[in-house]
């Protein structure tokens, strides 16, 4: 065999190894390591890459961010931001049809934000918004559903701990990433809302009605989520505005958290050890992942079938399009049986090379250099050009016409064509990843075996999972929705990192 059919051949046994029950880390180590053995005649040289990859892999300085934004999501739980944030939202809208479901969305959303990490979300805001959906009437179905749906915005409210693997793997800027996340995570807390009030307009027995609260104690509970509105702002806020990197950022997320912890009571030594404990466990199993994909992603570089399949997609004249929608119904589908990290370290080097490829249009060469010429002029940099040459650069671009080189030099504006396309490239990469962070979401939510769906149906024992699966549909369709509009309308995705 051929080191490419050896490739192909590595991915259904590593699907094998997976229905197996093996450890997804686990497995892609052990396919990556015999392939590599196999195409070399022998282990020599799969051991010496063990120890190589080990280092090189955990020597990167932007996986430290993991473990300090899953130490965050543990102090945030000891502050009890989330009942705090549950309870503010529940106070506003609460007494509205179908409030209380769409003030745990909020609360999801607002914890997602200094959280990271769906499966924490989706567990965390179950514990607290449970028993309130079953005080006030709601039916079993429609609050696990509602619940496993708001745990999605844990990974697409930045900060997210599936971005930055993201960004590593296909080495793009993290705050880009943060920054592109955020409208479509907004968007989709919107979008879950207007689910539940038609769900309990259509269903109105599935929605009790609770009695609205007092101004007063309105306004206190608003007032009682000011740290999460400072912790997110100072790491957000902090990354975006350059104060500091997103790995210090991070950092000064999970003290700012430990801080208000400790005053809220939350923090003493015993729940601190517990916490340090948690992050740990939960940061071994994701670098062993990361491990794993990494040796796999090593093998299939020497079989060479990313670049391959790249090339093959390239030489088939297939609309961009077209192979964007048969990626995203792949991810939809394994997102069923996958957590999301997984999904995004064992594809990503797959599929990345063969988007890279393709023509979305992100970036038009005129619009580009026309835009920055405006810029410049705003700027003050025509002063001094001669009112010729300003002229010839004005009736150009109100035709619609590329500047010359030389005329747009005189502004300070020096667009090539390869700079154009490296920023179309970028902006691609981009956009992709917020289209597959979301698709991969949908899965955990899409029966039969979204993952989601079993950890929030855990805590509902008395409620049957048919019930679950039918109620999440019409949140499913808001997902696909929003995927549609991002597609048709990137703009939206990267209208913060314009």
């Amino acid at each position: 065999m051929t080191n490419i059919e050896i490739g192909l051949w590595s991915f259904p046994a590593l699907m094998l190894l997976i229905f197996l029950r093996v450890p997804i880390g686990l497995a892609m180590f052990l396919a990556g390591f015999v392939g590599l053995g196999v195409i070399n005649g022998g282990f020599e040289i799969a051991l010496a890459r063990l120890k190589t990859e080990t280092f090189t892999t955990f020597s990167s300085y932007s996986l430290s961010i993991v473990p300090m934004f899953l130490l965050m999501g543990h102090f945030a739980t000891l502050g009890g931001m989330s009942q705090a944030l549950f309870k503010a939202a529940e106070s506003w809208i609460g007494h509205k049809r179908g409030g209380v479901a769409m003030a745990a969305i909020g609360a999801c959303a607002g914890f997602g934000a200094i959280c990271g990490s769906s499966l924490a979300t989706a567990a965390t805001m179950g514990r607290v918004a449970l028993p309130e959906l079953r005080k006030y009437g709601y039916a079993g179905g429609f609050s696990t559903a509602t619940l496993a749906a708001g745990g999605t915005l844990g990974i697409l409210i930045p900060p997210s701990v599936v971005l930055v693997i993201y960004a590593i793997l296909a080495e793009q800027n993290i705050a880009k990433l943060f920054a592109a996340a955020l409208i479509p995570g907004l968007l989709a807390a919107f979008g879950y809302m207007i689910v539940i009030s038609i769900y309990a307009r259509v269903n109105p027995e599935s929605a009790g009605v609770r009695d609205p609260v007092p101004m007063a104690e309105r306004f206190r509970a608003m007032f009682a989520v000011w740290p999460v509105i400072i912790v997110f702002g100072a790491v957000v806020g902090g990354i975006y505005g350059g104060l500091f990197t997103p790995t210090e950022g991070a950092a000064v997320g999970a003290l700012g958290t430990g801080i208000i912890a400790f005053f809220n009571g939350g923090l003493t030594g015993q729940s601190l050890i517990g916490s340090f404990t948690a992050t740990a466990r939960s940061t071994a199993m994701i670098f062993f992942i990361v491990l794993g994909a990494a040796f796999y992603n090593g093998f299939l570089a020497v079989t060479q079938v990313p670049q391959s399949m790249a090339n093959w997609v390239g030489e088939q004249d297939y609309s961009p399009y077209t192979v964007l929608f048969i990626i995203l119904a792949f991810y939809l589908v394994l997102g069923c049986l996958m957590d999301s990290l997984s999904m995004i370290l064992l594809t990503i080097p797959i599929f990345f090379p063969i988007i890279s490829v393709l023509d979305f249009g992100m970036v038009d060469f005129v619009t580009m250099q026309h835009d920055m010429i405006r810029e410049a002029i705003a700027s003050g940099a025509a002063q001094g050009v001669a009112q010729d040459v300003m002229d010839q650069i004005n009736a150009l671009m109100a035709a619609g016409q590329e500047v010359p080189r030389q005329l747009s030099g005189e502004l300070g504006v020096r667009l090539t064509e390869a700079r154009a396309n490296a920023v179309g490239m970028e902006m691609t990469a981009i956009w992709f990843g917020i289209l597959v962070l979301i698709v991969v979401e949908t899965g955990l939510i899409t029966p039969p075996v979204g993952m989601i769906l079993f950890i929030i149906n855990a805590m509902d024992r008395q409620t049957p999972i048919v019930e679950t699966y039918k109620a999440v549909m019409y949140f499913i369709t808001s997902d696909i929705v929003r995927v549609g509009l991002l597609i048709a309308f990137p703009t939206i995705t990267l209208f913060l990192v314009n």
